[in-house]
């Protein structure tokens, strides 16, 4: 459970951080592949993302929630699970962490790789597919570690990263599996590379919302929820319900 102290600036802050990492190991992997002539291939590149996301979740878990991707918010939100008030900070929080960490990487290792940046080696409209089922996959785990009391506590971490890396090794030589929009907009502002950056956007945004009603739809009635707004982790520890969220209907 987050901490109760923590308000939302502070939840806010840890978010900008957690992205960072995420996209200054997961897409420097990718820099570095490049720079050496393939040395990590694939699977390196996809364990990257897989334990950097592992790692973050349990750093700022229980501060911000580990969000850390723009669409896991959003997917929250559309359940009731998060407030609207503060989606927009943890918007820009994210998105502020990914291009602050592409910067870095441009600074340190230059274009390589064109800095990790997502572009589709599909159809665009194969590639929209294929980002919003990854996404799904990831966001109907989330919800499930998330909002399910049954599921056994201290896994959320290692299940969101084995998610992200055999998400990772499927699509990234298809669309570079972003799952994230503020992931693919690191690169792209920094590196100006704007190719089919929408489909990072809506598939990842329309599969997180998807992923998270599918597992609402399937949870037995019953089924004990936790209240509040919602982490990776579980609740948030910010007091009160979200009554004000349109997706909870």
């Amino acid at each position: 459970m987050a901490d109760r102290g923590a308000d939302p600036l502070r939840r806010a802050a840890a978010e900008a951080i957690g992205t960072y990492f995420l996209v200054l190991i997961g897409t420097g992997a990718v820099m570095v592949d490049a720079r050496t002539g393939g040395a990590l291939g694939a699977v390196g590149i996809a364990l990257a993302f897989g334990f950097v996301v592992m790692g973050m979740v349990y750093a700022i878990g229980h501060i911000s929630g580990a969000h850390i991707n723009s669409a896991v918010t959003i997917g929250f939100w559309s359940i009731g699970r998060f407030p609207s008030r503060e989606v927009p900070l943890y918007l820009a929080a994210q998105c502020t962490g990914a291009i602050a960490a592409s910067a870095t990487l441009r600074l340190t290792l230059g274009d390589a790789g064109r800095l990790g940046a997502t572009i589709p080696a599909i159809d665009p409209a194969a590639a929209l597919v294929i980002e919003g089922l990854l996404t799904f996959a990831l966001m109907f785990v989330i919800t499930a570690v998330a909002t399910d009391e049954r599921v056994a506590d201290g896994f959320a971490g290692l299940a969101i990263g084995i998610v992200i890396a055999f998400d990772a090794l499927m699509g990234g030589a298809l669309t570079g599996a972003s799952m994230n929009p503020a992931r693919s907009l690191g690169p792209a502002v920094v590196g100006a590379t704007w190719t089919g950056h929408w489909i990072y956007w809506l598939g990842p945004i329309a599969g997180a919302v998807l992923g998270a009603r599918a597992y609402e739809a399937i949870r037995p009635a019953g089924a004990p929820v936790p209240a509040g707004p919602l982490g990776v982790q579980g609740p948030l520890g910010v007091e009160g319900p979200v009554p004000e969220d349109p997706g909870a209907d």
